[in-house]
């Protein structure tokens, strides 16, 4: 803790995110917050280090951005290397893809849910943070703790089975994938639904207890007004894969719809501020910052008109059910987010069950046609956009990546600034005030890495500025 009489409270690092940041709540002359930041303190570097590279090495390449998403870039770069090539790969492939991708949307959400927030829900936002970790969730709830475990496992198992490994497979290439499902691996997949899924409803039934001990503060909890932003199907329905853009505005009302992916810089556009690496993206016509819209399991639920999957849907319609929609409370990221996992794992089924998911006819090949090629997919943290420019030879000249986390920038300092104003008291501060401003943070679940692509290491600080703009108090975790 830093003195009373400082105007800057500085968080650093963040805890519980993949990546490094800091956070700084600024004060005013009276003590009350005025304004808080979150800064991304990393280097963004693989747009420029990628020209020069032969187009069909970027899904590779770009996979190397994050250890904890490398399938979600793997996609999105294979599906613009597709349209560099000018072609339609085959449906298994594109099926067996999807399959992969959903694997990942379960590893993700499930280790976002018990690994990172948990510690807060079931430890308690002011316990000891030594202990407000998973191995303190190990020790106090083995159970509950070994439950998400396994649950990401089945995820990892999904990707690994498809293919051919955890970790920056090499399974999804320009034109399709390199590796065919075999039956032992279809009824691997199939044997383990089942828990999985038993898993995913635990989740959420623990979820709605809390839900329901706590109503006034998951409602309130960085909640606020925003666009949101997110793939849907022709027919409106929830998207992973494929798709098109659909916007909405605060109040459910749709500002765009079915826009082709590789038309997106007619809608949005990005900005920059001297206090962070991470660009901030924003709905053009509406100007920068009131274009601010949010990406991610909340967006998604947001926009979509249904799940296809009936036990999803069925969730869905609670969702909407039981309060006004669109949803705003930043803590709802936490429920849309077991959702999806509902909706992932019977996902998985149907695909398992289409009868060309074994089919040998997975890859098409063919010089590149096109000098420009986007690929879009919903990441498990929202919308992430690769964009190529090539030259004749197939080199590339330009890369555009827009991740998840850089279209939610906006919305998380909004939501860290509602926070701190809400639970930060300057004169009787404490650890856990500040965990609450973390928390908002963790409710996005952001991926620095992806979004700056860092170099080096940056630990975290909370800084607490003055009116005058002077530095009065730091807080640092190293």
């Amino acid at each position: 803790m830093t003195d009373a009489d400082s105007n800057v409270i500085t968080i650093n690092p963040v805890t519980r995110i993949e990546g490094h940041a800091k956070i700084t709540i600024h004060l005013d002359e009276t003590g009350e917050v005025s304004d808080a930041r979150f800064h991304v303190v990393e280097f963004r570097g693989f747009e420029k280090f990628c020209e020069g590279r032969y187009f069909a090495e970027m899904p590779q390449i770009t996979a190397r951005i994050c250890g904890i998403c490398p399938v979600s870039h793997l996609l999105a770069s294979a599906k613009t290397c597709d349209a560099i090539l000018g072609v339609e790969i085959p449906r298994p492939a594109k099926l067996l893809r999807e399959l992969m991708h959903m694997g990942q949307l379960t590893q993700s959400h499930a280790l976002s849910f018990f690994h990172l927030s948990a510690p807060d829900l079931l430890l308690g936002w002011d316990s000891d943070p030594a202990q407000r970790n998973i191995i303190g969730l190990i020790q106090q709830h083995p159970d509950i703790a070994r439950r998400g475990i396994r649950l990401r496992k089945f995820g990892q198992e999904v990707i690994k089975l498809t293919g051919g490994r955890k970790i920056h497979a090499d399974f999804p290439v320009p034109g399709g994938v390199n590796k065919a499902l075999v039956e032992t691996e279809r009824l691997e997949m199939l044997e383990g639904l089942s828990e999985a899924m038993g898993h995913a409803r635990f989740a959420l039934d623990l979820l709605r207890k809390y839900q329901a001990d706590h109503l006034q503060e998951v409602e309130e909890f960085a909640s606020f007004d925003s666009n949101f932003m997110g793939l849907v199907r022709p027919n409106g329905s929830l998207e992973h894969y494929d798709g098109n853009l659909r916007f909405c505005d605060h109040g459910g009302q749709v500002l765009e719809d079915q826009i082709n992916p590789a038309h997106y810089l007619d809608i949005i556009a990005e900005a920059t501020e001297p206090w962070s690496y991470l660009k901030f993206p924003f709905i053009k016509r509406l100007g920068y910052p009131q274009g601010m819209y949010r990406v991610g399991p909340l967006a998604r639920l947001n926009i979509c008109d249904h799940i296809s999957t009936p036990l999803a849907n069925a969730e869905l319609q609670e969702w909407r059910a039981t309060g006004a929609a669109p949803r705003r409370s930043s803590f709802h990221y936490h429920w849309a987010r077991l959702i999806e996992i509902i909706y992932a794992l019977e996902r998985i089924r149907e695909l398992l069950e289409d009868r060309e998911i074994t089919s040998t006819d997975v890859m098409v090949s063919g010089p590149p046609k096109n000098e420009e090629g986007v690929g879009i997919i919903e990441a498990p943290r929202g919308t992430l956009f690769h964009h190529y420019w090539v030259d004749s030879g197939g080199r590339i000249e330009k890369v555009n990546l827009v991740v998840a986390t850089g279209h939610n920038n906006l919305a998380m300092n909004r939501a860290v600034k509602a926070i701190a104003e809400q639970y930060v008291k300057s004169q009787r501060l404490q650890e856990g005030m500040l965990n609450r401003v973390e928390a908002a943070i963790r409710c996005y679940d952001p991926c620095l890495s992806c979004s700056t692509h860092a170099v080096g290491q940056m630990p975290m600080r909370v800084e607490l500025v003055s009116v005058g703009g002077d530095v009065l108090q730091t807080l640092q975790r190293d």
